[in-house]
């Protein structure tokens, strides 16, 4: 700025003087303009106000730029996501016309069939030629005949091989375009430029089948490369080999594949398949990649039956990855089995005749893996606690299949079963020569642990849950491992942990630690620290213990995804070679297959439900994952000596049956909050107890304000039940030990706090404030104790699950017992709602 007060106009150097300290520090402090006026003589004649006003216009301008790269990229997004959704629209329409047709036929027919003996009919409605009167030929005259499936052996030549691929290809590409099976969405997931995608599951057709269509930021084949390696995204998948391979004229490949799968519980055999893979490029540049099951009838090779193992089928399955204009590409996945329920306990089929399962189990994985992936790739994940995203997924990946492997316990992976004391509760087997033939780094860890002069132990159990949400029960257990765990065993089994491996204490890392892998945050990876007993004579007590942790499954509303909770010891330094020993919980909702079963109209309505019908209870447990019956994995790894295999086996299995107590304890406690879906709203907890304090609460509330809160005329009975169904959040607080503490709620209360009223008094008051409420929550309850009561203005709350909730006013109230003393206060919050 000149004498005159005139701005002065930058030359290219000082502009480029600017830009390199622009680089370096974007917003400098007025001491560094100063400094850098005095630095660069070339802006000697620059005010510092007017450097000033160039580093915001400057910081304004990158923000401008980084704003319209975003939208570009969303506009690319919603423009190929449009494509989708007219090409799934177009598919719809031409369905519904289809069954128009076919509809109007079979009325056409009915009318021209024979009539039935005894029946009066009129003669120009007689069928003309037709003397079949049996009821089938009702329903089949004047439809096209259907093919006989006729399988004629083929060989193992390649062209027979080519034969069954081609038919493959054309097989799978008609259910991944939706025209060869029966299509309904998948309760729960909708579309949208950063969703999953479009997941749909079959209605009526033989085995089960999921299907997902959606975006990918990769290229069509970085996409392929890593479906087709199968256990490097799906930890259920526990090896995949290549028995043979050859290539096609067309460029393709044709591959023999033996898969195995591993069994979620211990109370059903594991799966394998012996399948053909063929990879081709269609006539419009579209990469498919598809599989099904060789079988006898076909004439094609098949892997001898391994034992243990129950040989599933694969049906026309794959991957059709279309690639977009401007990067990226569309996926369009298809899994269709059949897993022969017939070979599990009859509880346990509808895991293996749901649709929505396999859709959360292996469809929707598929997908998240590709898009977890793309965000590393594209930088939009950093790097969390000092570790890169691609390191963190991995350690989540060890720790699931870790898990999977104990839970399974496989001869050839070293395991035998111990002696069992009696009691067939609680399988305790051992593992002293693990093998690492085909297991990766999870085998490693193993062979570690075990070359000491040792072993690992793993003490397993499952039982069938009734009335719990599995996502509300692994919550639970994530959130409050005091209430189930053991401290002393937690802190043995740490120190013969790091004896084993001899890790040093190198390092920090933060506490908790997230991977926050992923824009549906369904998963959580962290470093806990154990709480252990303080002062105790063991020197094994006097260090701290920590845990990294996996848990997965606690959305409510994700039709069919089982809920796990994954631990295992490691130092306070955690590196991706780190050895790991998992233990853990895992609970599979059993009635998801309900879902499958209601039919078209009926998750049709279930879909509505959730875009805007009637709005289900916001209370935790009643969304569509809350299971009547749900079956509970449990398996514990420890490492020990030799000399201490017994001691130690003994332990584990005591240890795991107190767990087992403990957790259907919890169960039983957490069960009522499934009760509202079936039986409308929850019934409030009547005892005398909460009726007397209710009825403080309203005389206080007329004491107080001189009104009334609340009328009935049935009594006390009635007062309480008009408090417990009043439309405004209602809840009560008692100090104790000098902070406040929740005590009692309203359902709108619970419903606001997104809680039970069994899981209410474990909810910190602090968590439920935002950065305002926390510098004036002990102002309001000064002012109601020396008042009686306050007005509060609009503000924000924070429920359990961490969503915030505003509310237009509150209003808070001195509670007085009989003998005039303040039992506790009462807040009430008017028009209170989700912020989104």
């Amino acid at each position: 700025m000149d004498a005159s007060g005139k701005y002065v106009r930058y030359t290219n150097e000082q502009v480029e003087a600017l830009e390199r300290v622009y680089h370096e520090c974007p917003k400098p402090s007025s001491i560094r303009r100063q400094q850098l006026i005095k630095d660069c003589p070339i802006l000697a004649n620059i005010e510092p106000k007017q450097i000033k006003v160039w580093f915001q216009n400057r910081r304004c301008r990158e923000k401008q730029r980084k704003e319209a790269t975003r939208l570009v990229s969303v506009n690319a997004k919603l423009t190929a996501l449009n494509k989708l959704l007219m090409e799934e629209n177009e598919r719809l329409a031409k369905h519904t016309s289809q069954l128009t047709v076919d509809n109007h036929f079979l009325r056409k027919q009915l009318q021209q069939s024979p009539p039935i003996p005894g029946s009066k009919r009129p003669p120009d409605q007689a069928a003309v030629g037709s003397t079949d009167t049996s009821s089938d030929s009702v329903v089949t005259v004047g439809l096209p005949p259907q093919p006989t499936p006729q399988h004629s052996p083929r060989g193992t030549s390649p062209a027979g091989l080519l034969s069954i691929a081609e038919e493959t290809v054309t097989e799978f590409v008609a259910k991944a375009t939706g025209t060869a099976i029966d299509w309904i969405q998948l309760p729960g997931m909708k579309p949208g430029p950063d969703a999953i995608g479009i997941v749909s599951i079959s209605h009526g057709c033989p085995g089960v089948a999921a299907r997902a269509c959606g975006l990918v930021g990769l290229e069509p084949n970085k996409v392929a490369e890593i479906l087709k390696d199968r256990p490097s995204w799906l930890p259920d998948c526990r090896c995949l080999d290549i028995l043979g391979a050859f290539p096609t004229g067309n460029g393709g490949t044709v591959e023999l594949i033996y898969t195995q799968m591993y069994a979620p519980t211990t109370l059903a055999p594991p799966r394998d398949f012996c399948t053909l893979r063929y990879t081709t490029l269609l006539e419009d540049g579209s990469l498919v990649i598809c599989e099904r099951s060789l079988t006898g009838t076909q004439g094609g090779p098949t892997m001898p039956r391994v034992q243990s193992f129950v040989r599933a089928e694969m049906l026309p399955s794959g991957y059709l990855i279309r690639p977009c204009d401007g990067g990226g590409c569309i996926i369009h996945i298809v899994d269709h089995v059949d897993l022969e329920p017939w070979s599990v306990p009859e509880v346990l089929r509808p895991l293996y005749e749901s649709s929505a399962v396999l859709a959360q189990k292996t469809t929707i994985v598929a997908f998240r893996h590709l898009r977890r992936v793309a965000q590393e790739a594209s930088g939009a994940v950093g790097p969390r606690g000092g570790q890169q995203p691609a390191v963190l997924r991995a350690l989540s990946q060890r720790l699931a299949r870790g898990f999977n492997q104990a839970v399974n316990g496989f001869p050839d992976d070293g395991w035998a079963a111990t002696v069992s004391d009696g009691m067939d509760d609680v399988s305790v087997v051992l593992n002293e020569s693990p093998t690492a033939k085909g297991m990766g780094q999870v085998a490693a860890d193993r062979l570690l642990l075990c070359s000491l002069g040792g072993g690992i132990l793993c003490a397993k159990a499952s039982m069938l849950l009734q009335n719990v949400p599995p996502a509300l029960l692994i919550r639970f257990l994530r959130e409050h491992r005091s209430e189930w765990a053991d401290c002393d065993i937690d802190a043995d089994a740490a120190a013969a942990f790091r004896t084993s491996t001899r890790s040093g204490n190198a390092g920090h890392v933060q506490l908790p630690l997230p991977l926050a892998h992923s824009v549906e945050q369904e998963e959580f990876l962290e470093v806990v620290k154990l709480e252990r007993h303080g002062g105790a004579p063991n020197g094994i007590h006097t260090r701290d213990n920590f845990l990294l942790q996996f848990c997965t499954g606690v959305d409510e509303n994700a039709v069919g995804a089982c809920a796990q909770l994954v631990f295992a010891p490691v130092d306070v330094a955690v590196s991706d070679d780190v050895p790991l020993l998992p233990s853990g919980f895992r609970v599979i909702p059993l009635d998801c297959s309900l879902i499958d079963g209601l039919g078209l109209s009926r998750t049709l309505d279930l879909a509505s439900t959730l875009e805007g019908g009637t709005e289900p209870s916001r209370e935790s447990g009643t969304g569509l994952n809350s299971s009547l019956r749900s079956v509970l994995t449990i398996a514990f790894q420890f490492a020990y000596e030799a000399h201490m295999r017994e001691a130690c086996a003994n332990m584990a299995r005591q240890y795991v049956r107190t767990v087992v107590a403990s957790v259907q304890r919890v169960a039983m406690a957490l069960a009522p909050s499934r009760l509202p879906l079936h039986l409308g709203a929850q019934q409030p907890p009547e005892s005398p107890d909460v009726v007397t304090l209710t009825c403080h609460i309203l005389q206080s509330y007329r004491l107080h304000l001189g009104i009334d809160l609340t009328r009935s005329d049935s009594g006390d009975e009635g007062l309480f039940k008009a408090f417990w169904h009043h439309s405004d959040a209602i809840m009560c607080c008692a100090w104790k030990q000098g902070l406040p503490e929740f005590t009692f709620a309203n359902q709108a209360g619970l419903d606001m706090l997104e809680t039970t009223s069994g899981a209410l008094q474990d909810l910190s008051w602090e968590k439920t404030l935002d950065e305002n409420g926390r510098k004036t929550a002990y102002n309001d309850f000064t002012q109601v104790l020396q008042q009686g009561y306050v007005y509060l203005p609009a503000g924000v709350r924070i429920s359990s699950r961490g969503q915030p909730v505003t509310y237009e006013r509150a209003l808070a109230w001195k509670v007085l017992a009989d003998d005039d003393t303040t039992r506790c206060i009462a807040f009430l919050f008017m028009n209170w709602s989700f912020f989104t």
